[in-house]
């Protein structure tokens, strides 16, 4: 089942559990020492899927003036082949669009899960670039509403 809270709704052992593994992937497994942990947090939704005391999937989304980024997606090591991935994004995009409608999600995605978030919709908006020596895209999922105003710009300069 997933899980679905904002920061105020979480209870310890919930973020506990969520560090814990943000911290297992971001910092040790990808050798990128840096503030995992960050006041982004308090304003966001949580994401993750459990079995147990095990996370399978985590994101957070996070509501900005220019519409929802997605951050913080996860999937440990030892669960990376059962689909949790393709699930997660598919309950935080459904969110973004129930609850934010009309507004385009953000995702600063590592450049190698491009083709990932292609699936479910992105498209670069910028170029491969290094954070903390991991390269990095910037990717935006568009609204339904932009992407009939593009087919329609698009139309009107072909006429």
């Amino acid at each position: 089942m997933w899980v679905i809270k904002p920061f105020e709704e979480l209870t310890a052992r919930e973020l506990h559990l969520i560090y814990k593994e943000r911290v297992s992937v971001f910092v040790v497994e990808q050798n990128c020492p840096y503030q995992e942990v960050d006041d982004t947090d308090l304003v966001s939704i949580h994401f993750w899927k459990q079995a147990e005391d095990r996370l399978l999937a985590y994101a957070r989304l996070i509501p900005e003036a220019e519409g929802v980024r997605i951050g913080r997606v996860l999937v440990p090591q030892g669960e990376r082949t059962h689909g949790y991935g393709q699930e997660l994004m598919q309950v935080v995009l459904e969110y973004a669009k129930t609850h934010f409608p009309g507004l385009p999600v953000h995702a600063q995605a590592q450049a190698y899960l491009q083709d990932f978030y292609w699936t479910f919709g992105f498209r670069p908006v910028s170029d491969i670039y290094l954070e903390d020596d991991i390269p990095h895209i910037d990717m935006i999922s568009p609204t339904q509403n932009s992407q009939t105003e593009n087919i329609n710009q698009q139309e009107e300069k072909r006429e």
